[in-house]
């Protein structure tokens, strides 16, 4: 089968011919229809060797996290799942046994380190191939009539930016704000989560007016690009009071910084981008109130809600396919912040 893996550290991936995995006692063979391309994966493409081994991953890697496919077959004791089934695949693998698996947050896992368990396509074995194997049936959820490359962005840009929303719904009420800064991947997705779950002001934050009209397009109320004016422009929006929630899907320093001066009292930042930017927090930092958090994916609940959720019209992705061939040219693009909605690899065609 062809697939693409990075074979040396912060060189491009390759493609190259593997054989066909064989499931396992327990395993799911999938037949792959598309992958989704994401900034995380840039975390390994351009991470130096040794760092790669300190973090316990092996090359070659086939790459690919956000993955949607037919089941080709089942190992021995595999249930829950049919052959031929379209199905799309939680990714924040966990052990399945500790207290937050136990509660469907995967994501959070306790024992993954200890275990050495990693995700797919960002420590173990990807989808950007035309047969993936997945090591537990729960790891995939049925599409029925949605789409399948609409499910594909579902899957991670989707399901993090519905996490990101669902936890400050009881912020979202009538009459507040909510700034979401990039309207990637993630973002374009968020301003029509935004829309069409709660009544507050959307205003959207990013460098391409490509993106931002875009944003116009799916129902953002205003638009900015970060400029030395934008934050004025949030207060200005907001009667001074500043946004009750900010999401952050680019996470830089220059992001978050802005995100921390334009939250408003009691309000929340969410920070899912990968740039690596850091907001302190202290008794009057952000602002009195301010409840600021990382996240990581979603829960298998939340999953599920965003597939229903896109499989009833209120998320649609915007996308741009390519083969496996061009995956070098599509990283590229994405890397450039040319990409408008989600790239996706479609490894049969």
């Amino acid at each position: 089968m062809k697939a693409v893996q990075l074979r040396t550290a912060r060189r491009a991936p390759e493609l190259v011919e593997l054989p066909v995995p064989r499931p396992g006692p327990g395993q799911v063979l999938l037949s792959v229809t598309g992958v989704g391309l994401c900034h995380s994966d840039f975390l390994l493409l351009d991470t130096p060797a040794g760092m790669l081994r300190r973090m316990g991953m092996t090359l070659p890697l086939t790459l690919g996290h956000e993955v949607v496919g037919t089941v080709a077959a089942l190992g021995a004791g595999a249930s829950g799942v049919s052959e031929g089934e379209a199905v799309a695949l939680y990714g924040p693998w966990g052990c399945g046994r500790c207290r937050r698996c136990a509660d469907g947050a995967e994501n959070l896992c306790v024992r993954r380190e200890a275990l050495g368990i990693a995700p797919p396509g960002l420590g173990s074995p990807g989808g950007l191939a035309e047969y993936m194997l997945v090591d537990s049936p729960r790891h995939l959820v049925p599409i029925g009539s949605l789409d399948p490359l609409q499910a594909v962005p579902m899957t991670d840009a989707g399901l993090s930016a519905y996490h990101s929303v669902k936890r400050s719904l009881p912020k979202l009420g009538p009459g507040g704000t909510a700034v979401v800064i990039g309207v990637g991947g993630l973002g374009h997705l968020a301003v029509q989560l935004l829309r069409a779950l709660t009544p507050v002001q959307v205003i959207a934050v990013d460098v391409s007016q490509a993106k931002l009209a875009l944003a116009s397009d799916l129902g953002a109320h205003a638009t900015l690009v970060p400029d030395e004016s934008a934050i004025g422009r949030v207060r200005k929006l907001t009667d001074d009071a500043g946004a009750d929630v900010i999401l952050d899907f680019v996470g830089t320093q220059a992001t978050v910084e802005m995100a921390g001066a334009c939250v408003a009292t009691g309000g929340d930042v969410t920070v899912a981008g990968v740039g690596r930017g850091a907001l302190p927090v202290g008794f009057d930092t952000p602002a009195y109130g301010v409840s600021v958090a990382g996240t990581y994916w979603g829960t298998r609940t939340d999953f599920t809600e965003v597939i229903e959720l896109a499989r009833d019209g209120v998320l649609t992705a915007r996308l741009e396919t390519y083969p496996l061939q061009e995956v070098p040219r599509a990283y590229d693009r994405l890397r450039r912040g040319l990409i408008t909605g989600r790239a996706v690899v479609l490894p049969g065609g």
